[in-house]
């Protein structure tokens, strides 16, 4: 199915969905939001782009390796637990720097460990979508064996 309405929609809101899901990710240490909600609407996004213009055209508007930036997310989110570790506190004891970034708030380890996640669940979403989006061209119906199944 080809819907100019959707196309023209889903490019349009691909920049600002992903706006939304980095504002997500930033207040999430102070207010509801956070890496994982932030992650799923970027995915959302990314996933609009498939829904309307086709897997091909989605891996051209953001041309990265999904399933590298979730093992990049999962890594970058667990180093964030070694500061504490080599204080002498608990590994994932959050630490904070003192003051305040306009518009983010207070930033400590909480913040990079969010970001971690953000960057995982876009990864493995996006994949997995893309993955699904691709199945008719990897794995092709085999009609003869859909004859049969009706015979039987």
């Amino acid at each position: 199915m080809d819907s100019l309405i959707l196309r023209t929609v889903a490019r349009g809101m691909l920049p600002l969905l992903i706006i939304l899901s980095v504002f997500m990710l930033l207040r999430g240490h102070n207010e509801p939001g956070g890496g994982f909600i932030g992650g799923l609407l970027a995915a959302s996004a990314i996933i609009l782009q498939i829904v309307a213009d086709g897997p091909e055209a989605a891996r051209r508007a953001i041309p990265i390796n999904y399933l590298l930036l979730a093992a990049f997310g999962v890594f970058f989110a667990a180093i964030w637990g070694i500061p504490s570790l080599l204080l002498g506190n608990a590994y994932m004891q959050s630490l904070w720097i003192s003051g305040n970034l306009p518009g983010i708030g207070k930033i400590g380890t909480p913040v990079l460990f969010d970001v971690g996640v953000y960057l995982a669940v876009v990864g493995v979403t996006t994949h997995i979508a893309l993955m699904l989006a691709d199945e008719p061209r990897l794995f092709p119906l085999d009609k003869d064996a859909d004859r049969r199944h009706e015979q039987v």
